[in-house]
């Protein structure tokens, strides 16, 4: 397959105003890329737009809204002509067990990571169509190979993720657009530390588990970054990041029915939302 060149063309990102998305604009601008950055925190966004070099463009949007999506897709598209790739990276987290949960919560998540990552793509299709070569990069999980206890509808939201870009992908696979899917293990974002928990948790108890599980995240933002964007470059179908991913990818292959058995004990304190704080 075609290598992607992006320096000189357009990537679009997606949650660029933090974590693995500003690490990823940081980069492409200062290898020559284009880019259009699309959060909703206008002030981060907008931070972030200032300090780079090139041609940039910065969309406030609330990747729920899907008419707002698309209204940012064509003030892309009218500002950048040639868009070659598309890198997901916005994403939430929630803490709780289905006990705790709401359905409200549940939907809330859902629509973040999954129907954002859909509408985006959607909105988009048309530009990366036009493109000789272009790749979509969605950002999956570690838990979207494996579903750990306590983490139903963030791993429910990412393993529909990977769903929706294995279809797309053999949809089209006789375009110019090829399609994949990255799985971090653990990247040093606060994507858990800041994300949600179910309102029933006690405040104390849900920032114990988030804390754990935060304590197991080795890779930083800038390295996963750069793994990124080589696996658009090269049009990656499917792509790891972090020992983790690989090991758990490995271990699920194996024993589908009873991965559970060998991540339980390393999980215990990170899926804990029940026990109160002594």
């Amino acid at each position: 397959m075609r290598r992607l060149t992006l320096a000189g063309h357009t990537t679009v990102i997606t949650g660029a105003a933090s974590g693995m998305g500003a690490s990823i604009a940081r980069q492409l601008a200062a290898q020559g890329a284009h880019l259009a950055l699309i959060d909703r925190d206008a002030e981060a966004l907008n931070s972030l737009t200032d300090e780079l070099p090139g041609t940039i463009s910065a969309h406030v949007v609330d990747l729920r809204d899907d008419d707002a999506v698309f209204a940012a897709a064509a003030e892309i598209t009218a500002v950048h002509p040639s868009i070659n790739a598309l890198i997901t990276c916005a994403g939430s987290s929630m803490l709780g067990t289905l006990d705790q949960l709401t359905m409200e919560e549940m939907r809330w998540l859902v629509d973040v990571n999954l129907w954002g990552t859909v509408s985006i793509t959607k909105a988009l299709m048309p530009a990366l169509r036009r493109a000789p070569a272009a790749h979509i990069s969605h950002l999956g999980s570690l838990y979207a190979l494996a579903a750990p206890a306590g983490r139903i509808p963030y791993s429910m939201s990412k393993f529909a993720v990977r769903g929706f870009s294995e279809a797309l992908r053999h949809e089209l696979e006789d375009a110019s657009v090829s399609v994949g899917i990255i799985h971090p293990a653990g990247v040093r974002t606060g994507i858990v530390l800041h994300g949600r928990y179910a309102a029933s948790i006690d405040p104390a108890v849900a920032a114990r588990a988030a804390s754990a599980q935060a304590a197991m995240y080795h890779t930083e933002p800038e390295d996963a970054a750069a793994q990124i964007i080589r696996a658009t470059e090269r049009r990656r179908a499917r792509a790891f990041i972090g020992r983790e991913a690989r090991l758990v990818d490995t271990i699920v292959r194996i024993a589908p029915a009873r991965y559970w058995r060998a991540m339980r004990t390393a999980l215990r304190q990170a899926t804990d939302t029940t026990t109160p704080i002594s």
